[in-house]
């Protein structure tokens, strides 16, 4: 009732107020939306509704309250909106059925507006919340929690789809394919989301340009994250954690031009960062900790700046494919680094040489990686440090530093 109070507070003038429940006038909450005027405001009371498909298309703020549960049936999805300005706050929607044909969600945003998607539970989806040739929309403080299959049969908890200046913001994504999708997605933000136990990427970005994604974690997914074909990205402040697989990564690069990874931490992934084709890069002040790999950087990819980086105890630091290298690596702490300091200056005095010969062993015979800990891949490792005649001679670090660099 307080809750109730408050909200009638905030409605705008001349806008009226409907209330939906079971022994109502309205029982139905698109018997409502059907009676309401643009801008009017209609309150859910807690209770369950079986209906769905339930179209707004009009400008309205429905808002639950205590959390309304709402289960569309198998055949439809939760709310469809078609009209510009529409807030859905405070609802539950429950088992949207899966289908091969259609993208069914809980909620659908097409070809509008400066709609509010936040505080909606979303249980047992297809997909949660879908927008389509969308702009100017925020989803913030939802909780998504899917159960997944494969990955034919699960769909995401956020899907972007060719939409611009979209907000999403502290949301929580479970148990998808992917917990956050962005394709032909532009000038958007991705901000402070908790992304864990998706089947493929805990965000996924395809063709998309000028975005950002700050302040997230991306925990247990089959892949962090996936930044593919899009240019200028701006990656910060993320954590990439235990993204563990046979060919799994915290963050993963496929032709990108023109991006920022900065202030990340990427920790016990199978590889921290797998780059292909992905040029014009600056990495620095990242932390690789406890990674198999830390950083799998392909031969196709150039004028990247790997710098001010902490790589401590990972098994791999640099893996490439390639005897050359087009990238600069400078001023990096490397916990592998045995080298000196006698000026004191904080720097080492020997060039550090972070691709390891038995990278490229394990990299062509995964099964020898048995041989970790052997005196003889230890010695193998030494003279290819000395004299490298396998591992790229020119991808070195000549400044690396010898303490732990804090930003």
């Amino acid at each position: 009732m307080v809750l109730s109070c408050l909200l009638l507070i905030s409605v705008a003038a001349g806008a009226d107020t409907l209330s939906v429940s079971p022994d109502s006038r309205f029982s139905s909450i698109q018997d409502a939306v059907n009676h309401a005027r643009s801008g009017d405001v209609i309150f859910v009371q807690h209770a369950t509704y079986h209906e769905g498909n339930i179209l707004i298309d009009k400008k309205l703020n429905l808002t639950g309250i205590e959390y309304p549960e709402i289960y569309p049936g198998d055949t439809a999805e939760g709310f469809v909106v078609i009209a510009d300005s529409v807030v859905i706050r405070g609802f539950q929607i429950s088992d949207v059925a899966r289908s091969y044909l259609k993208d069914r969600a809980g909620i659908r945003i097409n070809d509008c507006r400066h709609c509010l998607i936040e505080n909606n539970r979303l249980i047992r989806t297809f997909f949660g919340i879908y927008l389509k040739n969308a702009r100017g929309c925020i989803i913030r403080d939802n909780e998504i929690e899917g159960v997944p299959g494969d990955e034919a049969s699960t769909g995401n908890a956020i899907h972007l789809w060719y939409s611009k200046d979209i907000t999403v913001e502290r949301n929580t994504a479970r148990g998808h394919r992917d917990g956050i999708y962005l394709e032909f997605v532009e000038n958007s933000h991705v901000e402070n989301n908790f992304s864990e136990n998706n089947i493929r990427y805990g965000l996924h970005f395809m063709f998309s340009n000028n975005d950002d994604y700050r302040y997230n974690t991306f925990r247990k997914n089959g892949a962090g994250v996936a930044v593919m074909y899009s240019r200028n990205i701006i990656m910060e402040n993320n954590v990439f954690e235990q993204n563990r697989g046979s060919s799994s990564y915290g963050l993963l690069l496929k032709d990108i031009l023109d991006g920022q990874i900065r202030f990340n931490h990427f920790i016990e992934n199978t590889i921290g960062i797998y780059a292909d084709g992905s040029n014009r890069i600056l990495y620095e002040f990242n932390e690789f900790r406890e990674n198999g790999w830390a950083l799998k950087i392909l031969g196709s990819c150039s004028d990247n700046t790997i710098t001010q980086n902490n790589f401590t105890g990972n098994t791999f630091d640099v893996m490439t494919n390639s005897k050359t290298s087009m990238n600069t690596f400078t001023g990096n702490y490397w916990s592998h680094y045995s080298g000196y300091d006698l000026d004191r200056d904080g720097v080492g005095d020997v060039p550090y040489r972070p691709v390891r010969l038995f990278s490229y062993i394990v990299g062509n015979v995964p099964s020898s990686i048995l041989l970790l800990r052997s005196f003889f891949v230890e010695l193998l490792n030494y003279a290819e440090q000395i004299t490298p005649a396998v591992t790229p001679a020119f991808l070195e670090d000549r400044s690396p530093r010898m303490k732990i660099i804090k930003p």
